[in-house]
């Protein structure tokens, strides 16, 4: 049992030996995995763990494009014409408000964007003498935004230019009547001005403008209106540049209508004339025109707006001194309608030419008649109605002096 006994007790021994060993290698190892893992093996070298993966990095966002802003008109600008659009137009970017605004009542104009929100355009007029603010954000493609503010003044009052037209809107007048426009201000871009106003006839004639001055300019058809029609004269005037920095300050659309057709032929060799409506003869009156030293103007003339129930005339006005002859000094007449600016006039005739009726010319180139005749002129014929003079060896009267247009060649009417 004691030979066992010894026996058994180095085999314990060796055990304890062995398992000592063991766990030594065990802790080797561990220290060994924490320091240098290039020597232990690998359960499958085709894979890497979850923390030696290589990362990507997220692709950088290139920094957005600068804005670029242009205004029209500039800031500090100066006599901007009120008719012409207020600009803002964005590059590499937005437009992301913009408020134009009147700089002392704080009042907006309207205005719309357009280029896919890159251009802002005002929509509404500006005013005269007004200075306007004009505040504008942008937006970049990262959604910064910045502010531009500029300010700018309109033309001034001084430099506003004007019309008035004959005859007045909702008129009736005759097939005759020629439109005046006359200007507060030289006009020297006249084709402008006329592109900015458009006549339209209801049978569609074309007419043509005829300027008479820098200030003065009409308008007719190659023939007569048609009667019992209307016109419609779009007068496009605002914000139009007249030339010399006066610029239109209004525009409105007029009608004018058209009458019948009223024409008088007076005859001064035969001493009368005859009246048509429509072309159907209406009246016929005994006569008496011009004399041999004052004798009638020939051609056309177109009744005037000017009618005096009782009119006095006076030599004078017609160039006649105390002593020249022909010198009639003062006359009153009745039923005065004008046909010229010079003072010719049909009228009833004074007493001392009744019985000559008809008979010898005894007036300074005015168409006397009776009582009757003179009366149903002025009752019955208007503005824009015409009176052709035949017979006479005068000229026809000068183009202004009254409206003396027909008696120009519609060609020749056209052309500048």
């Amino acid at each position: 049992m004691s030979e066992l006994d010894q026996t058994k007790k180095p085999r314990r021994g060796w055990k304890i030996a062995m398992i000592s060993a063991v766990a030594l290698v065990i802790v080797a190892g561990g220290v060994g995995a924490a320091t240098a893992p290039s020597w232990l093996p690998s359960a499958d070298s085709s894979k890497g763990s979850a923390s030696s993966a290589p990362s990507v990095a997220p692709t950088p966002t290139p920094p957005a494009i600068p804005v670029t802003l242009a205004v029209t008109p500039e800031a500090g600008t100066a006599s901007v014409n009120p008719g012409a659009p207020v600009v803002a137009q964005a590059q590499n970017g937005t437009v992301f408000s913009a408020v134009l605004k009147d700089t002392a009542t704080g009042e907006t104009v309207d205005g719309e964007l357009f280029v896919s929100g890159q251009k802002w355009i005002s929509q509404g007029p500006l005013k005269f003498n007004t200075s306007y603010s004009f505040e504008v954000t942008t937006a970049d493609s990262a959604g910064t935004k910045a502010t531009h503010v500029s300010t700018f003044t309109t033309v001034p009052a001084a430099h506003e230019a004007n019309l008035v037209m004959y005859p007045a809107a909702n008129a009736t007048v005759g097939v005759a009547q020629p439109l005046e426009f006359n200007f507060s201000e030289p006009v020297i871009n006249k084709e402008a001005v006329e592109s900015a106003i458009k006549i339209t006839s209801a049978t569609g004639q074309v007419g043509a403008f005829h300027w008479y001055s820098d200030t003065r300019v009409r308008y007719r058809a190659a023939e007569f209106w048609p009667a019992n029609t209307a016109l419609t004269v779009e007068m496009n005037l605002f914000g139009v540049d007249f030339g010399n920095g006066m610029i239109g300050n209004f525009s409105k659309t007029s009608n004018v209508n058209i009458g019948n057709k009223v024409v008088m032929e007076a005859d001064a060799a035969a001493k009368s004339v005859s009246i048509f409506v429509n072309d159907q003869l209406a009246r016929s009156f005994p006569a008496t025109l011009g004399d041999t030293a004052f004798p009638s103007a020939s051609g056309y003339m177109v009744l005037t707006s000017d009618k005096q129930r009782y009119a006095t005339f006076k030599a004078s006005s017609i160039g006649l001194k105390p002593g020249d002859p022909g010198d009639y000094g003062s006359v009153d007449v009745e039923f005065a309608t004008r046909l010229s600016n010079s003072g010719i006039f049909i009228h009833q005739a004074t007493p001392s030419a009744m019985p000559y009726l008809g008979v010898v010319n005894l007036s300074h180139g005015c168409i006397g008649l009776s009582a009757e005749g003179a009366g149903w002129v002025f009752a019955n014929m208007h503005p824009g109605d015409i009176v052709h003079t035949v017979g006479t060896p005068n000229a026809t009267i000068a183009p202004t002096d009254g409206f003396g247009d027909w008696n120009i060649p519609f060609e020749q009417y056209a052309s500048r």
